[in-house]
């Protein structure tokens, strides 16, 4: 593992190839439906039209992607992990309500994905109608897009090895025949020239608007910071350079192509494979749909990847996840992947065609950008980097990405609301989750231990309470050794009193790093209360049934405690003795009413966790040991009524 990590850290053949087939599966696809975009929503073909729109795709990947995301943003890296939610983790210590921005971005840049593999896929296999007219475009399409979805239980291992050679092979294609039209028409060179771009905004009839459609060049521009953990700063700049000269060709080549025919009807042609030679249509078709599978299948991952940070920074309810190999970062997320195979034939069989997805597609992933930008400014502030270099970066892209969601607005009513309400629900989830927890954190009371050590020792040696575990397990979230909840204890004495010979404390701390794995083991209580600390990254599935077996091993290893059952019989054949876990469920009391919102956000909140799968299985644990207590959320203390008793006291 650490060879195939080092090989990704610097730039090799190896480490260039694999980038190409994880990156750059949106982005990279993003030729087979941009063009067609932006001159279906035109009133035909003309050379300001042309010229402008690649001019502006030109200055859109070199100042939105290359500028702002390979060069500036992938900086902010979280110990080599990037993606909106680790660049919230770097910063959410120092603004609590950051989060808000956070999960706008992680709602949005999911809702949009949902459409990438449908609008990917449909647009490769419309390249058939160019030979075959007849061919049933949609269920070809729904049956690949079932194929993707279902594979993903299996994981990605084996197919995986073959997306880079096959996404050079694309790029490489994209760039020839590019080349092949360009020379026939050199004046389409004249697009580097940002002047065009501004003439097509400025005076073309609706020119501003076609901002939306020029933005779906770099809709993959978000998955170039998501995935430097997998692939490493340096390959992703290397490979950017040679992706970004073989989609420019490509837009070129189909500008090309569209000036030398400009009386072609713009609604029933797709210049991407009207620059193909008629004798590579089906090899074209072939390798373009591949290169959409494959732009789905990192649009699916990555979207597990968001979903797994989500649920470890509390922001998603605990879900069941899976690690169908043994790939690092690869898992796979059963409801989510069930949520994003229904939702793809949903807008399938909605939309039906690419040309009506493109009207809906990039509305999302433009507010997760700019949540993006919002994120780097607070971060760029926050490592003390000057104001006059801060200030200007982030107005300058709050104006780019503000004029293409302006742009974009336009494509509300014709499909994007789809996306934004989707974005709505996801949002609406993650904020219930995170306010919540917080509400319900209010109510946490951390006491000291101390008070307690001698009911502890005397519970211990009680012989006339019946033994109740050999080891009792707590989780706490108490930071400091001497503290405990009030909850642990009433668990241990008030509610039922629980004997046991040692009493554990389970402390979880998601760290900001991302793939932090240590912890730390105190004796509180000589003989009575040990508390084991575990600092996990938050991209680490904290596993703590096999995390604390494997502390319990080297504490026995190294005799630092006798951990061999008390029961004599046992003890005399040496059986280490039993571990018993206690999960407290702290449920709202029926005497206690929350003001209305608050009360609205809990009762969504307990909905929401009831359908998660729980923190038993959420942390790893074996079922077999586990008990779930419930204790009321606020323990009253002596509380008072007015109560009068009307009758007399015996005496």
């Amino acid at each position: 593992m650490k060879n195939h990590k080092h090989s990704l850290s610097n730039i090799t053949v190896a480490g260039f190839i694999i980038t190409l087939g994880i990156v750059y599966g949106d982005i990279g696809t993003s030729p087979l439906y941009v063009l067609r975009a932006i001159v279906s929503n035109s009133q035909g073909i003309s050379p300001l039209l042309i010229l402008g729109g690649i001019s502006c795709i030109i200055w859109t990947l070199t100042l939105q992607t290359t500028i702002k995301y390979v060069m500036v943003t992938i900086r902010a890296d979280n110990k080599g992990e990037g993606g909106i939610f680790a660049l919230y983790a770097l910063i959410r210590k120092k603004a609590k309500w950051i989060f808000v921005f956070a999960i706008i971005g992680g709602a949005t840049l999911l809702a949009d994905g949902i459409i990438t593999p449908a609008i990917t896929v449909v647009s490769a296999i419309e390249g058939l109608n160019m030979r075959y007219s007849d061919v049933p475009i949609i269920p070809i399409v729904i049956a690949i897009i079932c194929a993707v979805f279902l594979i993903q239980q299996f994981g990605t291992g084996l197919i995986g090895k073959s997306f880079g050679p096959i996404m050079f092979l694309w790029f490489a294609m994209l760039g020839v025949l590019g080349f092949s039209q360009m020379i026939h028409y050199p004046q389409i060179l004249h697009a580097f020239n940002p002047y065009y771009a501004y003439k097509l905004l400025s005076t073309y009839p609706g020119g501003f608007l076609l901002l939306g459609a020029v933005f779906l060049c770099t809709t993959g521009a978000e998955a170039l910071y998501s995935d430097i953990g997998h692939c490493g700063i340096k390959n992703i700049r290397a490979t950017w350079m040679y992706v970004k000269v073989t989609l420019i060709l490509n837009y070129l080549g189909q500008g090309a192509w569209l000036l030398s025919h400009p009386t072609l009807n713009i609604h029933q042609v797709n210049p991407f494979y009207g620059i193909m030679p008629e004798w590579f249509l089906v090899f074209g078709i072939a390798i373009s749909t591949t290169a959409a599978i494959i732009a789905s299948q990192a649009l699916i991952s990555g979207s597990f990847s968001i979903i797994n940070e989500a649920i470890l920074l509390n922001f998603w309810p605990k879900s069941r996840i899976i690690y169908p190999t043994q790939i690092k970062g690869q898992l796979y997320i059963p409801s989510i992947n069930r949520f994003l195979w229904i939702s793809c034939i949903l807008v399938i069989l909605f939309f039906q065609e690419s040309s009506k997805m493109e009207a809906a597609y990039g509305l999302s992933i433009t507010i997760t950008m700019l949540m993006t930008t919002i994120l780097l400014g607070y971060y760029f502030f926050y490592r003390k980097l000057p104001l006059y270099l801060i200030i200007p970066f982030v107005l300058l892209y709050l104006a780019i990405e503000g004029s293409f969601l302006f742009a974009n607005l336009n494509k509300f009513t014709h499909g994007g609301w789809v996306t934004i309400l989707i974005a709505g629900i996801l949002f609406f989830i993650m904020y219930v989750w995170q306010k919540g927890r917080a509400i319900k954190n209010r109510f946490t009371e951390f006491i000291r231990v101390s008070p307690y050590t001698e009911i502890l020792k005397d519970l211990k040696n009680d012989q006339t309470i019946p033994k109740y575990a050999t080891n009792l397990v707590y989780l706490t979230r108490a930071n400091r050794v001497t503290e405990v909840e009030s909850k642990v204890i009433y668990s241990i004495i008030n509610k039922q009193p629980k004997r046991a010979d040692m009493y554990w404390l389970v402390h979880i701390d998601i760290m900001d790093e991302p793939n932090t794995k240590e912890f730390k083991v105190t004796t509180v209580i000589p003989d009575v209360l040990i508390k084991i600390d575990f600092k996990l990254g938050f991209r680490v599935q904290p596993r703590i049934n096999l995390f604390f077996k494997q502390v319990i091993d080297e504490l026995i290893k190294n005799d630092e405690l006798d951990l061999t059952s008390k029961y004599p019989s046992l003890r005399k054949h040496r059986i280490m003795g039993d571990f018993r876990f206690i999960i407290i469920d702290r449920i709202q009391n029926f005497d206690f009413d929350f003001p209305p919102f608050e009360q609205f956000i809990m009762d969504i909140y307990s909905y929401l966790k009831r359908v998660g799968i729980g923190e038993v299985r959420a942390y790893g644990m074996d079922t077999s040991n586990v008990v779930v207590e419930k204790v009321p959320l606020a323990i009253p203390k002596n509380p008072k009524f007015d109560l009068t008793r009307i009758d007399k006291p015996q005496v």
